[in-house]
């Protein structure tokens, strides 16, 4: 499947611009094949794009903004689901991908594993008392 990003070419909003280049520059760092459809310029495209959003994510006037994504005609999300999944690395899970070879996606296996190692190390390391901070930086003032 490509995705497709719903956009506005001529968009007055500045907000929305940024948001767009984002998504696009975003996808082509990662070589994910996609498409944009315009939505200023050619009404299908913007019918599709306010029909195909689901309901419970559009904006309470009913009209969603660009850009919004899809695999296909699958719904993906927005700008903002599409930053939150880049931020917690998990853009192909949201684009309904597979992940490269070699990519560092975390598995919810993986990322339990990962917090039982945190957990692991806490333990090993006993916390500092204050008064031992105070003191290690006394004796650093000394010696200098």
């Amino acid at each position: 499947m490509v995705i497709k990003v719903y956009l506005a070419t001529s968009s007055g909003s500045t907000a929305i611009k940024k948001k767009q280049q984002d998504v696009v520059g975003f996808l082509e760092a990662l070589k994910i094949e996609y498409m944009q459809l315009d939505i200023a310029s050619n009404e299908e495209n913007r019918q599709w794009m306010r029909e195909n959003v689901p309901g419970e994510k559009k904006p309470t006037n009913g009209i969603p903004l660009p850009p919004q994504i899809f695999n296909g005609e699958d719904y993906c999300g927005d700008y903002d689901t599409f930053f939150d999944a880049k931020e917690e690395n998990q853009v192909f899970e949201f684009l309904g991908l597979p992940a490269p070879p070699g990519s560092k996606k975390k598995t919810p296996r993986q990322d339990e594993k990962d917090e039982e190692e945190d957990e692991a190390k806490e333990e090993e390391e006993p916390p500092v008392s204050e008064e031992e901070e105070d003191e290690g930086a006394d004796a650093e003032d000394e010696a200098d």
